[in-house]
């Protein structure tokens, strides 16, 4: 390693410890060594602390022996042997230097300093779980780190937008002399946030510690290790979270610190100046340090060197395609034409077809085209696919019908939203300027689904209507479509199959954990159902949905079956023996941690509480939905508490086991209005039909004790029930 590097690192990571012991000193002395600081929505503490070191960090005294560990890392100068791993003067400064950023940034929210004006701060464990589906399906097979500011505009957004269209998500930060990549980006009026994949940290590198403990959190929520297992976090995020740094502009002490604690975490660091590389493989995949002063290659070199896997999507349209634009948004002021909504009548349908009456490729629009109207306008639009192939089927219509909102979205410039003949869709000015017209959307819908569906659509074509009389009439057509899938899917039970599916596609992420969906319990992501399953092992025999016979019944009540627990066994790498599908008291299905709802028991109440991620408020079992799902994800089985998609609180195999809806005490406001009708119509089914009114929310109740007096003046139906314990 380059002295010249490993004494830059040094210097770095000694001034960060001592403003992180001057600001801990101010802070304790105006505030005493009780106050409580904590990072907002995470149940990890101090997230680097509490992964490396064990340390459960909850007021400002418990800082102290954190900071006590980033001192004794730190040297003066640096000695010959650098390369052993933990050991080496270089990273062991980096690593005091991720421990006192992580201080300094803990206690400006303190201070009420942080989040910076326009950035995200802390990255919450709410939003980790949110895209854990997208991090383990290789929708998002990476994450880029820019620290500093590019040499003008033009070139940031470039930089930018080549990520995105990579699907990589980008952390934009820092600053280089005075100026940040994010002020670049807001001049230049690039949109940020989750759904862009570009998200704004700080202005300033300390920052910089935001994306490394949230990387640091994937070892914890997904991979299931416990707190103070550094080697296993630190391997996990170096195996498992393909992450890197990009610096741009100079390179200083505090930068050159802040890269080697990223490289303890194996995410190598390029850079777009003239400083040494750090060429041979030790602590990262491969390289550790690399130069790339040619902007046109520097986004290639950054997923070569952390070895990410994308894959680029090749469509004939005028606009960038790729899932980064999945969550633009196109506002009224920059809208050229939309369709649907409450605007014009509309509808999106696909249906099979016999193979003589489809031409590969054909796609007409039967109307106007973008040409033929004028700015603002709203135009009708049904969107009628036809698909056939020798692997085709019935049941597979709704679920490729499903994704068409995910691959119109995925055009930059144009927004979907909606489904079925509540779709309604804007196309920008800015797309319509580079040529973007209507049949476009047929151009996508053609390439998407021989890419994704290739396995079972031999054949696409797409007619797009935008005549009024036109889109009603097929439009009647799709709706007795609608009503007979509706109407099919209704109707299956676990009891009318003899196969249950596989879903090992988080094992990414949580090796141990294995998902088995049923026709009345859909993936605790709530992405997967049954017939998603079936499909995906249709188009990919091998992949991460994989049949399996129920064989013997062991327990019909519980929900256990001989052939259910061989495949747990096996897919678990041997570390579940079984578990049971219709209760949480024993032997509960496992999780990863990207479940939309944990449910928990509350043993005073007798009965069950749900929450759902997007809650941040306290519970009544004494914990936030973070704090809960840090004890279920990992794939371990925790008896009494569940992840769960939040569609199964409305199947009749709810937990019926134990009760079923009945069961539950308490849910918190948003989860009750979302599920809505469908939550009234089974406590009608159950015989309760007022059992929404007495499950308690966090308006009626925070505490255990507040919730038992609640349900006694409603008189709630747990209340009759048999003890849970």
């Amino acid at each position: 390693m380059s002295k010249i590097v490993a004494a830059a690192a040094i210097r770095g990571a000694n001034k960060l410890v001592k403003e992180a012991d001057d600001f801990l000193t101010k802070a304790i002395k105006e505030k005493g060594k009780d106050q409580k600081v904590e990072f907002p929505d995470t149940a990890f503490y101090l997230p680097m602390a509490y992964a490396l070191l064990g340390a459960e960090v909850k007021v400002l005294g418990d800082i102290v022996p954190v900071l006590d560990e980033a001192k004794s890392l730190l040297r003066k100068e640096p000695t010959e042997h650098l390369w052993l791993p933990f050991l080496g003067d270089t990273l062991d400064s980096g690593m005091a230097a991720l421990l006192s950023e992580e201080i300094i940034v803990a206690l400006r929210y303190l201070y009420e300093q942080e989040p910076q004006s326009d950035c995200n701060g802390f990255f919450s464990d709410t939003i980790l779980r949110t895209l854990g589906i997208k991090l383990v399906d290789g929708r998002m097979p990476g994450f880029a780190a820019i620290l500093g500011a590019a040499p003008d505009n033009k070139t940031a957004v470039e930089i930018v937008r080549e990520f995105q269209q990579r699907n990589i998500l980008v952390f934009v930060g820092s600053s280089t002399n005075g100026k940040s990549i994010i002020d670049q980006l807001m001049e230049e009026k690039v949109q940020m946030g989750w759904d862009n994949y570009i998200v704004p940290y700080g202005r300033d590198t300390v920052s910089g510690i935001y994306p490394l403990n949230w990387a640091i959190r994937g070892a914890l929520t997904f991979g299931g290790h416990k707190k103070g297992e550094a080697l296993k976090c630190l391997t996990y995020c170096k195996d498992r979270v393909f992450a890197f740094g990009l610096t741009l502009g100079e390179v200083d002490d505090v930068k050159y610190a802040t890269g080697a604690g990223a490289i303890n975490m194996g995410f190598p660091i390029i850079a777009d100046t003239d400083i040494p590389e750090i060429r041979p493989t030790g602590i990262c995949t491969y390289e550790h340090l690399v130069k790339q002063l040619d902007y046109k290659k520097i986004v290639p070199t950054c997923i070569e060197v952390r070895g990410v896997k994308v894959k680029l999507a090749k469509i004939p349209i005028p606009v960038s395609f790729a899932a980064a634009f999945e969550g633009e948004v196109v506002r009224k002021e920059q809208m050229y034409i939309q369709f649907g909504g409450k605007y014009a009548p509309g509808f999106e349908y696909l249906r099979m077809k016999d193979g003589s009456e489809v031409e590969d490729g054909r796609i007409e629009v039967v109307g106007p085209e973008i040409d033929d109207v004028k700015e603002g306008d709203a135009l009708p639009l049904g969107i009628l696919v036809e698909v056939a192939g020798r692997k085709m089927q019935k049941d597979f219509e709704p679920i490729i019908e499903r994704q068409l909102h995910m691959f119109i979205n995925e055009a930059m410039g144009i927004w979907h939203m909606g489904q079925r003949n509540l779709n309604w869709l804007r196309i920008s000015k800015d797309a319509q300027k580079k040529g973007f017209k209507i049949k476009h959307f047929g151009t996508i819908i053609h390439a998407c689904i021989h890419d994704v569906f290739g396995e079972i659509a031999d054949k696409v074509q797409v007619t797009l209507h935008t005549k009024k009389e036109d889109v009603e009439k097929v439009m009647a057509q799709a709706q007795k479509a609608y009503n007979f899938r509706d109407e099919r899917v209704a109707g299956m039970t676990d009891e009318s199959v003899d196969t249950f599916y596989t879903c090992t596609l988080c094992q990414s992420f949580a090796p141990t954990h294995v998902c088995i969906v049923k026709p009345e319990r859909l993936g605790l992501c709530g992405a997967y159902n049954w017939m998603d399953c079936k499909a995906s092992f249709e188009i990919n025999p091998t992949g991460p949905n994989q049949p399996v016979k129920k064989g013997r019944v062991i327990d019909a009540v519980k929900g256990q079956w001989e052939g259910i627990n061989n495949i747990v066994q096996q897919k678990s790498n041997k570390t579940i023996e079984r578990f049971n599908a219709y209760t949480i008291m024993e032997d509960p299905e496992t999780g990863c941690g990207c479940f939309e709802c944990v449910i928990a028991l509350v043993p005073e109440a007798n009965g069950f509480m749900v929450v759902n991620r997007e809650f941040s408020g306290e519970t009544p079992v004494g914990m936030t939905f973070s704090t809960l799902a840090g004890s279920v994800g990992g794939g371990v089985q925790t008896p009494g508490f569940m992840g769960v998609g939040r569609l199964y609180m409305v199947s009749k195999k709810f937990i019926p086991a134990d009760g079923g809806l009945k069961r539950i005490v308490w849910m918190s406001k948003e989860l009750k209005e979302a599920l809505g009708e469908k939550l009234k119509r089974r406590a009608e089914e159950e015989g309760v039909p007022d059992l929404i009114d007495k499950i308690a929310d966090e308006n009626d109740a925070i505490t255990a004790e507040e919730l038992v007096k609640y349900l006694e003046k409603v008189n709630h139906p747990v209340l009759g029930m048999p003890p849970l314990m």
